[in-house]
């Protein structure tokens, strides 16, 4: 390279330099500004240790002046969430692995309850109601007989029945149509540790969701006005046209209506329990004070207590409650996520196959990176566990300089 070019290198370099400088410098608050635009694409930014805090066991909380520990309760996982703004304000083991039972049909309403006009009318068919578990719990669908959509979600949210679910599933395309779609609607929302075999939750080899993941259903769930009119409703007729066949149905989340010992929790408003052996007890609640609202989910209690889901979610969002105006979360759920996946090809010789762990690294990412401009949109720290450090944003530094310096390489060689 002759003399007489260098300069302009040096020129072009410096800028470079300045313009990353300026980039690092700016990047939070345009993170701030604009967290909602455009999609969350898997895999384009890094895992900071604040994203992955809820990976770490036992219990995570930040703790406050004048603000009490949460409640020491037995369950195997749970997780306090502000339902409004996604602040995850306490939890415990939120991303471990459990079978979720009937707290799953969260993530099938979610999936399936917006295709359909609540007034529909379906005739039950024999193969609709084909295949159903031993042991599940049904609402009493009849065979030839005539419900509306609307019905059928409140078997589904009221008595839990599988027999609803098939019902809803045979409309919907089939069995594996609504599998492959809810395993489609878990990614979308950032599920990442939530793979589905059995849209009912029935005990199913290879099935399990969490905490987080249930809780993010419920959130989604929520913003549905026919999915909250159904996780809120206490009884029903069914089917709700009443006739010589119609019967009455109550909601089992004794939580809601207060029952088998139960009082009722003030401002409950759903959403979902659940029980099998394998999974135990499960729930996931919802209630609203003062303009407030709070999700609770509590997966296995292991007291041995009567009624302890129950009772444990009760303390939780009691806690919930006290501590949300004064207490900094420990994590943000997404706020937005990318669009549905593609439908997988099929085989050549049958159905698409199902790879349940295949996409948990991008599901991670996804997760991680919408939680980081949650935070910095809400103006909480998503760097280091203890919210001291720059975090994501020494990621981002690093990356500029790597750009100045490919920038300069290139210079160089172009006018070598």
């Amino acid at each position: 390279m002759s003399s007489a070019k260098w300069p302009s290198v040096k020129a072009g370099t410096a800028a470079a330099v300045c313009a990353a400088t300026v980039a690092v410098t700016a990047l939070p608050a345009a993170a701030a500004g604009s967290p909602g635009d455009g999609p969350l694409v898997a895999g384009d930014a890094p895992a900071t240790s604040a994203a992955v805090r809820l990976d770490r066991p036992g219990v995570q909380v930040r703790s406050a002046p004048d603000v009490d520990e949460p409640p020491d309760v037995s369950a195997l996982s749970w997780m306090v969430t502000d339902a409004d703004d996604g602040r995850v304000l306490a939890a415990k083991d939120a991303h471990r692995e459990l079978p979720p039972a009937s707290t799953l049909k969260t993530l099938f309403a979610v999936t399936v309850l917006p295709k359909f006009g609540q007034e529909t009318v379906h005739t039950v068919s024999e193969d609709d109601l084909s295949d159903i578990s031993p042991g599940s719990s049904l609402v009493g669908i009849k065979e030839d007989h005539r419900y509306t959509v609307a019905d059928l979600w409140r078997g589904v949210f009221l008595s839990s029945g599988s027999d609803a679910v098939r019902t809803l599933a045979a409309m919907n395309g089939g069995w594996e149509t609504t599998l492959d779609d809810m395993r489609a609607m878990a990614d979308r929302l950032g599920a990442r540790d939530t793979d589905v075999e059995s849209a009912d939750g029935y005990d199913t080899p290879g099935q399990h969701s969490s905490a987080y993941d249930l809780t993010l259903f419920a959130k989604a769930g929520l913003t549905n006005e026919d999915f909250a009119r159904f996780a809120s409703t206490k009884e029903a007729e069914f089917p709700e046209s009443g006739g010589p066949d119609a019967f009455g149905i109550q909601n089992t989340n004794r939580l809601l209506v207060g029952s088998h010992g139960v009082e009722p929790y003030p401002g409950l408003i759903g959403v979902k329990n659940g029980y099998t052996s394998q999974a135990g007890n499960t729930l996931v609640a919802a209630a609203r004070h003062d303009g407030r609202t709070l999700l609770v989910t509590v997966m296995n209690p292991q007291s041995g207590k009567n009624n302890a889901v129950y009772e444990e979610a009760r303390s939780l969002l009691d806690w919930g409650f006290d501590a949300a105006p004064d207490i900094e979360p420990v994590a943000m759920l997404p706020d937005r996520v990318g669009p549905l996946p593609s439908a997988p090809e099929p085989d050549a010789d049958g159905p698409a196959s199902h790879q349940p762990a295949a996409d948990r690294a991008a599901r991670r990412r996804a997760t991680d990176r919408a939680a980081v401009l949650r935070a910095a949109a809400l103006g909480h720290d998503a760097g280091t566990p203890d919210g001291s450090g720059p975090g994501v944003w020494w990621f981002v530094a690093a990356g500029a300089v790597l750009v100045t310096g490919s920038t300069v390489v290139v210079l160089r060689r172009r006018q070598g």
